[in-house]
């Protein structure tokens, strides 16, 4: 059978750029000259300052889980459809954001559903997660008799799936901090307010009413996204949001949403009529996680400490492309409830990436 095109390698392409391709998980970042960012904001009218560097953000169509990619057989080296579908439905929730009068975001252009004209932002080293559900790390560390959760005290009594009582914020680190008492040295540990509290400047927040904003703003996107998913019967269970800080006109820094919001990378998302009948049923990357703990080790993608085995293993994993193909239907299937639309698949997205390359002016 002739398996579809996607875009798995994202950080070779012919855009023209004076610095490195920063290429991450899902994502790579190409860095425009200072000529070609003021050249782009004056042709596009973008409303930023005039010497804002630019950059290109193109998704790819690769997944992770449990810190590593994974792979499919026949050389199906990503999901059909996700970059579209994660773009798609990061973009929809900006502009849900922008409507209720929430604070803005870095994506200045949309040239393809598969990249992204940003601007520059300073991020903010905290990964902030709202939880609305006790499930997932939350749950395993609860039914092991943990009560704090990142300095929040959990009451007693409560069981798996269940909805809490009001949204909390769990942050941890984004990135490896390091002097901070009692913060390991490590990417992605948890972290209390008061740990953030003391020690603003580390964690990249210029005040203590910035870190108030910043859980306002968390609050006030999960609540968003959680009405507008009720309406089409889905659960808003958690989620991660990233800020940074933006330079205005006038030289004030504000501070804005950054990388994705509400999409199935970052957040879980149940049906709501199999919830209300006591069951599971995952509309995000959580699905394709419990594929992964349900076939191979779970003990290896479980534990940190493992991470050179956890590695291995997922380099030498190819998952049955009926696996791939099933998770390709979760993310589109969930993006196409979202957006109210069916999704149009690109058969061959580097191909029209080249094209949006040279109507831009920025193809190398």
């Amino acid at each position: 059978m002739s398996l579809p095109k996607v875009l798995s390698v994202n950080h070779d392409l012919p855009i023209r750029t004076d610095k490195p391709v920063h290429s991450g998980k899902v994502r790579s970042v190409y860095w425009l000259s200072a000529a070609d960012s003021a050249r782009l904001i004056q042709e596009k009218g973008y409303k930023v300052p005039a010497d804002t560097p630019l950059a290109v953000m193109v998704i790819s169509d690769r997944i992770s889980a449990f810190d590593c990619i994974w792979r499919g057989e026949g050389g199906l080296d990503g999901i059909p459809g996700k970059g579209l579908a994660l773009n798609s439905i990061a973009s929809h929730w900006f502009k849900t954001f922008a409507s209720r009068g929430l604070a803005g975001n870095h994506i200045l252009d949309v040239p393809h559903p598969y990249l992204w004209i940003v601007r520059q932002a300073r991020p903010v080293k905290v990964e902030a997660i709202a939880r609305g559900y006790i499930t997932g790390s939350m749950w395993r560390d609860y039914s092991k008799g943990k009560r704090d959760i990142c300095g929040i005290t959990m009451p007693e009594g409560l069981k798996q799936n269940q909805k809490l009582a009001e949204v909390i914020v769990t942050p941890s680190t984004k990135g490896i901090l390091k002097g901070i008492p009692g913060v390991p040295e490590a990417d992605d540990v948890n972290v209390t307010r008061a740990q953030i509290t003391a020690n603003l400047k580390d964690f990249g927040l210029k005040s203590e009413a910035d870190l108030e904003l910043l859980e306002k703003l968390l609050k006030e996107g999960f609540g968003a996204i959680s009405e507008e998913l009720a309406k089409i019967d889905q659960v808003f269970v958690d989620t991660k949001f990233e800020f940074g800080y933006v330079k205005e006109a006038d030289g004030s820094d504000k501070l804005i949403y950054i990388d994705e919001v509400g999409t199935p990378d970052s957040s879980r998302i149940w049906d709501g009529p199999a919830y209300r009948q006591g069951k599971i049923v995952e509309n995000s990357k959580e699905d394709f996680r419990q594929i992964l703990l349900n076939t191979l080790d779970s003990d290896i993608l479980l534990n940190k400490e493992r991470m050179p085995e956890r590695e291995a293993l997922a380099a030498r994993t190819l998952l049955p492309v009926e696996t791939m193909m099933r998770v390709s239907a979760t993310y589109v299937g969930i993006a196409e409830k979202i957006l109210g639309r069916k999704l149009v698949i690109p058969q061959d997205p580097r191909a029209e990436l080249d094209g949006v390359l040279r109507a831009y002016g920025i193809r190398a």
